[in-house]
């Protein structure tokens, strides 16, 4: 707050969901990300004990129409002065399901407002080709959707490739060679790549966490022609077929 010169006051702010709708909270500033979450939620009928399995995240709308995770907003967080200091991003503050265990779509389906959530957010997912469901599991998903079938529908596509999982943004690999894109998705214990080869073909590789020993995370900062140019580096020491060997992904920021 003393960083972006702003004092506690009341303030209106808009939290999204997933099928582009808002609620508008009439917060104050420091009010922290944990706070926001629950007001927002039990503003739409959530039970508390269900609250747990949300949380706030910030995101981009793409003039291409692309969408953006661009991270998690952790729970001592003050969403409102983090939008502040993130103006040129144009980020919104959205609701998605924080969870891997798909098995709990089934306990959140049980109270109305968490079954919303989620169907909204599946329903999202499909739209922005996240899941790669086949063409017959495709069809199925019309079919309930058509029909408004809310908990059939979410039990249906928990049968897709993808679903459950945080997809990011594409980025540049050095595995299986050099200067390879990739659309990274992370859930069920691995970090899947779809990787377009220098032959525009492409790969589909899965990095099984049970076989990473460590990892590093590094900030770049430089200047390229007159303009910053950041990256973040993240490398991976992975065992593939007995043998250590580090991959490192990059993605611009």
């Amino acid at each position: 707050q003393d960083t972006f010169k702003i004092q506690t006051q009341r303030a209106f702010l808009d939290v999204y969901l997933a099928d582009g709708t808002n609620i508008r909270l009439d917060i104050q500033t420091s009010d922290t990300a944990d706070r926001i979450l629950e007001v927002a939620l039990c503003e739409m009928g959530l039970s508390r004990e269900l609250i747990k399995y949300f949380s706030l995240f910030f995101f981009q709308d793409h003039d291409d129409g692309a969408l953006s995770v661009v991270k998690k907003v952790a729970e001592f967080e003050l969403p409102y002065v983090s939008l502040q200091s993130m103006k040129e991003l144009r980020c919104k503050l959205g609701i998605r399901k924080w969870y891997m265990d798909l098995s709990l779509d089934t306990l959140l389906m049980d109270c109305r407002a968490s079954l919303n959530l989620l169907y909204m957010q599946a329903i999202q997912e499909v739209k922005r080709n996240w899941i790669k469901p086949t063409e017959g599991q495709m069809q199925e998903l019309e079919f309930l959707q058509k029909n408004a079938n809310k908990a059939k529908f979410l039990e249906s596509i928990r049968e897709t490739q993808f679903y459950g999982y945080i997809r990011l943004d594409p980025c540049i690999c050095d595995y299986p060679e050099e200067g390879c894109s990739a659309d990274i998705y992370v859930g069920n214990n691995e970090i899947n790549c779809c990787i377009k080869l220098p032959t525009s073909q492409t790969k589909e590789v899965s990095f099984k966490i049970n076989r990473l020993r460590s990892w590093q995370v590094t900030f770049l900062c430089a200047t390229k022609n007159g303009e910053e140019d950041d990256t973040l580096e993240l490398r991976l020491e992975y065992n593939d077929s007995g043998t250590w060997q580090w991959i490192t992904l990059y993605t611009k920021q």
